[in-house]
């Protein structure tokens, strides 16, 4: 089964963006096509990338590098769950992207996205022209949440409503058939 990782892209104290991602994480696992992996870039912890070679050298000097390095190549697929900050993506999330290369190639990558009446959905654009420079397949399937402080409950977890739980659906399902349409061309790099 391939492994789908869900990165939480939002690291400040207080930050949605852990319930949502427990929310995306539970519809991922009940769709039972991939195995989860998430990854928390608040527990992660990366410092500023702080690498001296390219990251297309593979030649990774940090052991904090080489873990992530692992984390991410064995992953088949990703969902990036982000909040937009000032009109753009959060800088934890660029961070993580640009310590790698290799990794990240011909792999699928889909957004769950929240905010206010944009829902995250500019900062997502900003991702997309990123991804696409490593390779990246990014699908037009998505989850975005506007007005997101109206979904959450009181304990501080989200209350998905219909819509949002079929674009988590879609955007499984394209995460699914594209990268099994894209295993040839990991498989040959």
């Amino acid at each position: 089964m391939p492994t789908l990782q869900i990165i939480i892209a939002s690291t400040r104290p207080g930050r949605i963006g852990l319930p949502v991602a427990q929310w995306f994480t539970g519809r991922a696992s009940e769709h039972d096509q991939f195995e989860i992996d998430v990854a928390d870039l608040a527990e992660i912890n990366l410092p500023f990338f702080d690498e001296p070679n390219h990251p297309r050298l593979r030649e990774y000097t940090k052991q904090h590098t080489k873990d992530w390095s692992a984390r991410v190549g064995a992953a088949d697929a990703f969902v990036m769950v982000l909040p937009e900050y000032n009109f753009g993506m959060p800088a934890t999330l660029l961070n993580a992207i640009d310590f790698l290369y290799h990794e990240w190639n011909y792999k699928p990558v889909g957004f769950v996205s929240y905010g206010g009446v944009a829902a995250g959905t500019r900062a997502v654009q900003q991702v997309k022209q990123v991804v696409t420079t490593l390779k990246m397949f990014a699908v037009s399937e998505a989850v975005s949440i506007p007005f997101i402080g109206q979904h959450m409950r009181a304990d501080g977890s989200l209350e998905p409503n219909e819509t949002m739980e079929l674009a988590g659906d879609a955007l499984l399902n394209e995460l699914v058939r594209v990268e099994r349409a894209l295993r040839p061309l990991r498989a040959a790099s």
